[in-house]
């Protein structure tokens, strides 16, 4: 039986990744002379930010180039673009059928959590008007490992107080569905089957999730 749900931030509940994408390109061809191209931009995807910088410099054969210090100061450039980019968000970026769902999970009592590795999570919730029902989110301040470790989704848990095997984590990025199996959580896929092969369930997006669906998927793969 479902005991609780824990959400990604970013591709699931709002659409910051193109905030990110935006960010991380400006900074990379201003500071590092490489070209972040959408598909470098889907290995970025529900990834810290240090870890971020670290696939940017790969992909650009620049990883031994630059101290940490640097790094810390290049990352830091990247959020501080990214910030100006999210100050002007509001309720109107709610992805769609979110709202209907977090009102469903509500009055069917479910306790819910968000997983982001996003430091920026409470403020873009804020923005969102989301704070009255997503006010539990992992610090990623607490964390050891990034995505796909399950660090991430077992501390969301902890938050709400559920057992990792009757929790569903809803993600739309691999690393974060292989960091929703690995702890043992059943895993409800934002994407394709293609894209996310992982996944228990796939919704193609947002306003296709339904509750009735989930529930269903997990008591016929869990029983």
């Amino acid at each position: 039986m479902i005991k609780g749900f824990v959400f990604d931030l970013d591709g699931v509940i709002t659409d910051t990744a193109k905030y990110h994408f935006q960010a991380w390109k400006e900074m990379a061809a201003k500071e590092l002379n490489i070209v972040v191209t959408p598909e470098l931009n889907e290995h970025l995807k529900g990834v810290s930010r240090m870890d971020s910088l670290d696939v940017i410099l790969r992909a650009g054969g620049k990883e031994q180039d630059y101290t940490q210090e640097q790094k810390v100061a290049l990352a830091t450039e990247k959020n501080d673009l990214y910030k100006k980019l999210i100050s002007h968000m509001t309720a109107a970026d709610i992805l769609p059928g979110i709202n209907d769902f977090l009102t469903d999970l509500q009055q069917n009592d479910y306790p819910i959590s968000v997983a982001s590795a996003s430091f920026n999570a409470p403020v873009i919730i804020e923005r969102l008007g989301l704070s009255y029902i997503l006010d539990k989110i992992v610090d990623p301040g607490t964390l050891h490992h990034g995505k796909p470790d399950p660090e991430i989704f077992e501390k969301a848990a902890d938050l709400i107080g559920t057992p990792y095997a009757e929790t569903v984590g809803l993600e739309d990025a691999t690393a974060g569905i292989a960091g929703i199996k690995a702890a043992g959580m059943f895993a409800v896929g934002i994407g394709p089957k293609s894209k996310l092969p992982a996944a228990d369930i796939n919704f193609d997006q947002t306003g296709d999730i339904s509750l009735t669906a989930i529930e269903r998927a997990f008591d016929r793969i869990r029983h």
